[in-house]
């Protein structure tokens, strides 16, 4: 788990750059002269990268505008493909170690690599210290809030545990509201009986994280195992 962590703090960083580097190209290009914005806009973000990195600034004309723009385009578009590769090189050391770590729960619709890294990290080694499935959700914080008032009765989101496991389960929710037919079901006959769309996020949430603490449970145990 702790390599696992140290792993995923990396590749936190190199996307928060990654993305601060893609802002970046993207509002240089929009101020970049006229003729260097017409040869590389109008493209996708990632298309500009790439056509970015091949240009040639000429070094002995770089007091000019245009020659810096290209030569500072070049560097972020370097700079992105350098992260990109690190990225993928952390991704790999990380899926080797979830898959040796969490078949099951790896496995489960809608989780994946990444988001199994959070939820390990979450619940830590010993998933024996989160005693039952309603720990494992208030450590997430997706356990249910009482909000009732008069004659209303009723449950708000929980503004506390661990945020990054919760956004982990709030993306797993919102990709098996999607792809699965059983889900959609619920989230139809959710609505038809008058509920929001938080409110019902915010239960769905709450099933898959009673499910993935079962599965972590199986997954830890076994790795545990004498």
């Amino acid at each position: 788990m702790e390599a696992i962590r140290e792993l995923k703090t990396a590749r936190e960083s190199a996307v928060k750059a990654r993305a601060a580097a893609l802002v970046q190209l993207r509002d240089l290009i929009f101020t970049a002269p006229a003729a260097l914005r017409e040869a590389v806009g109008g493209k996708s973000l990632r298309a500009q990268a790439a056509l970015c990195r091949r240009l040639r600034p000429d070094r002995g004309r770089i007091h000019e505008p245009a020659e810096a723009a290209k030569f500072a385009l070049r560097s972020l578009a370097r700079r992105i493909a350098s992260l990109d590769a690190e990225v993928a090189e952390l991704d790999g050391e990380l899926e080797v170690l979830v898959h040796r770590a969490a078949p099951r729960t790896v496995a489960l619709l809608g989780l994946g690599v990444i988001h199994t890294a959070q939820l390990l990290v979450t619940a830590g080694q010993n998933i024996g210290r989160v005693r039952a499935e309603a720990s494992f959700a208030h450590l997430c914080g997706v356990d249910p809030i009482p909000a009732s008032s008069g004659k209303t009765t009723r449950h708000r989101l929980n503004p506390g545990g661990d945020r990054a496991a919760n956004s982990a389960l709030h993306m797993i929710a919102v990709v098996r509201m999607r792809h699965c037919d059983r889900t959609r079901a619920y989230v139809a006959r959710r609505i038809h009986e008058g509920r929001g769309k938080r409110e019902i996020v915010r239960c769905l949430k709450r099933y898959i994280a009673r499910e993935v603490y079962r599965s972590l449970q199986a997954d830890l145990g076994a790795s545990l195992a004498p």
